[in-house]
């Protein structure tokens, strides 16, 4: 899969022999993840990668790209 927004996290999908599939975002190094439909890897995957980001961001390596998920304002009062 091919994303033209470069802030964007690619999934990458393969088949094993035995059926089992894998999912991986090369770009998180160590987020890779199997099921045993298609469906399933990309949940767990997603999922991974979210704790990746989050352990990530509780110690100020925050990729640009997750930054850009978020708006920043004051609240109001």
């Amino acid at each position: 899969m091919v994303n033209k927004d470069k802030n964007m996290f690619s999934v990458e999908f393969e088949r094993e022999t035995d059926g089992r599939w894998i999912a991986e975002i090369s770009k998180l190094p160590g987020v890779l993840a199997y099921g045993e439909t298609k469906v399933q890897a990309k949940q767990k995957v997603y999922a991974l990668a979210l704790r990746v980001l989050a352990d990530k961001a509780e110690h100020g390596r925050i990729p640009i790209s997750v930054s850009k998920l978020f708006a920043y304002g004051m609240a109001s009062r």
